[in-house]
């Protein structure tokens, strides 16, 4: 049994979820970070029964402002041995700018965005004092193009990518490895909050399951790939996203999301 910690932001459902059951059989301890205490409860006595790894939960909102630092401190009480921190929390609104509540966006943004930056920060002390280390950056395909009706969404995962390889050659001569995990469109109920019902069939003819897209952001996190994205179709549409023309795309993204 190896005596590491993985922390998981977003953990009780999809993705978050699936990683933390994969990274449980494969031995690491677990730090569990997600809003919900009886999901938490629940995932962490099973992760227990199937894997015997400790794992500890934390209930916490990473929305709010003072969360990423408790959270952040929560985690050095734990361990001293972390080393693997996954920033996967977060969420899409769905609607024109400026018809969308301006609170509720800029919480999204702080979520996306500013957790992701002060959890990292905080934590990265840790990170470096082990032999080796990964962070592992939760954005989206949404990330290589402007999307009308998600554009703040599309913004902020923009950034979580062009930050997350920034990050990455800044710590490229320390123990710690950054990459980031660009997933298209997954079954995790990203829609369903993100209030984009109306897609919902189209969702399923495209939707990759989390546990397929865990493995491949697992498996390139450990590989030390700047970049991860699952999928051919996927990385057919990021490649044409970088090679066609913005104004083509925005057309395409538009009519695909319109409301």
């Amino acid at each position: 049994m190896r005596n590491e910690f993985a922390l998981i932001t977003g953990a009780s459902k999809g993705i978050g979820r699936s990683m933390a059951f994969q990274l449980a059989k494969a031995g690491y301890h677990l730090l569990l970070i997600a809003r919900s205490a009886t999901e938490l409860e629940e995932l962490a006595l099973q992760i227990q029964q199937d894997h015997q790894v400790k794992v500890f939960y934390l209930t916490a909102d990473l929305s709010t402002r003072s969360a990423p630092l408790n959270v952040a401190n929560w985690a050095k009480q734990q361990t001293n041995q972390l080393t693997v921190l996954i920033n996967n929390a977060g969420y899409g609104l769905w609607g024109d700018f400026e018809a969308l509540k301006l609170e509720e966006q800029m919480n999204m943004l702080h979520l996306n965005i500013n957790a992701v930056i002060e959890l990292s920060h905080h934590l990265l002390p840790v990170l470096k004092a082990q032999q080796q280390a990964f962070i592992l950056n939760i954005s989206s395909t949404a990330a290589y193009q402007a999307v009308p009706t998600l554009a703040l969404y599309a913004a902020s995962k923009t950034f979580v990518l062009s930050y997350s390889r920034a990050l990455r050659y800044e710590l490229k001569n320390t123990p710690v490895s950054v990459s980031c995990l660009c997933p298209g469109p997954t079954d995790t109920g990203f829609a369903n909050r993100a209030g984009l019902d109306a897609l919902a069939d189209l969702a399923e003819k495209f939707n990759m399951q989390p546990e397929a897209v865990a493995q491949a952001g697992l498996k390139g996190m450990f590989s030390r790939k700047a970049e991860i994205i699952p999928g051919f179709l996927n990385k057919l549409s990021a490649f044409g996203a970088r090679h066609l023309p913005k104004t083509m795309i925005e057309r395409i993204t538009a009519s695909l999301y319109k409301r």
